[in-house]
């Protein structure tokens, strides 16, 4: 601990947080395709600021690319622009400016800080308070010496994983509505998407780190090893998960570091229905990377499991 946790935050913070994120992927919609708005989209491009990823026909189109979160930008040049920026440069040649960029944040309009932290506040309470309180629960059979018991029942390896999981579900929902009700009253962040979908992103979230928790306790000698684990995978969820710091301002490697964990999944599900309004299809994208998680982490802790009654 001495050691790592240092040297982790050095290489999170030396390389992998950015607080000013270059090539943001962007759409354009260009309506008067002219000489001056090709300019205007190359010019943005070599800003470095603007990676376009391709240039859609229509604002039905632009809208499904930000609700799928594949783009962050959309630029709109529309048509006529060439033609009002030629036809107004002479009585505007001692004025500055013959045009001008509006930016029209399409979520959360306001900039309001509240609206992104605190849903985002859901997932990393669940990842800290599951994965420590489940961390610890099979150690602390083993060290109180009740292992045993446990060893002489006919229950099976995943009926005593299930059984230490079900309880801390429900201590993972009343968090959870809590800090949803305090969240609306307090901050007044709205609620787009549907409560139905939230929750069962919630239950999915819970279960894979109460999963992530188990496996750990499994995996561990004693009480602190688990926390220690507890504390190395804490660590990089908050800081590559696009909790703190904007997800697409971080290297390609630490982004790909971040699409492993369940926590970066999750705050964009529950990001994209308080405030987006996500449905069906917007939210699946981001399901199954949990669903794949919790299946391998799962597996790793029955067999280790197994390994601790043998």
């Amino acid at each position: 601990m001495i050691v790592g946790i240092p040297v982790l935050q050095l290489v999170l913070f030396g390389f992998a947080i950015n607080s000013d994120p270059k090539h943001l992927p962007t759409a354009l919609i260009d309506f008067d395709r002219s000489e001056f708005s090709r300019s205007i989209g190359r010019a943005l491009a070599n800003t470095n600021y603007f990676r376009f990823v391709g240039e859609v026909a229509s604002e039905a189109e632009a809208d499904r690319l930000l609700a799928l979160g594949e783009v962050q930008f959309v630029v709109t040049i529309p048509a006529g622009f060439a033609r009002e920026l030629v036809g107004s440069l002479a009585p505007l040649a001692t004025k500055p400016g013959a045009f001008e960029f509006v930016v029209h944040p399409r979520y959360n309009p306001e900039a309001i800080s509240q609206y992104n932290v605190v849903p985002g506040l859901i997932g990393v309470i669940l990842t800290l308070t599951m994965v420590l309180i489940t961390g610890l629960t099979i150690t602390r059979e083993r060290e109180r010496g009740t292992m045993e018991n446990l060893l002489s029942t006919p229950a099976t390896a995943l009926e005593v994983m299930t059984g230490k999981i079900v309880p801390y579900v429900v201590i993972g929902l009343v968090q959870v509505t809590l800090v949803l009700a305090l969240a609306m009253l307090i901050f007044g962040v709205p609620m787009q998407g549907s409560l139905v979908a939230l929750y069962a992103a919630v239950l999915l979230c819970i279960a894979a780190n109460l999963t992530l928790g188990l496996t750990f306790s499994t995996v561990a000698a004693n009480q602190l090893q688990s926390m220690q684990m507890t504390v190395f995978f804490f660590l990089p969820s908050i800081l590559l998960s696009g909790f703190m710091f904007p997800f697409r301002g971080m290297p390609g490697w630490a982004q790909a570091l971040g699409e492993l964990l369940p926590l970066t999944h999750f705050l964009r599900i529950v990001r994209g229905l308080l405030l987006k309004g996500n449905g069906f299809a917007e939210t699946m994208p981001e399901v199954w990377p949990i669903v794949a998680f919790m299946v391998v982490v799962g597996a790793i802790g029955l067999r280790a499991f197994r390994g601790t009654l043998d």
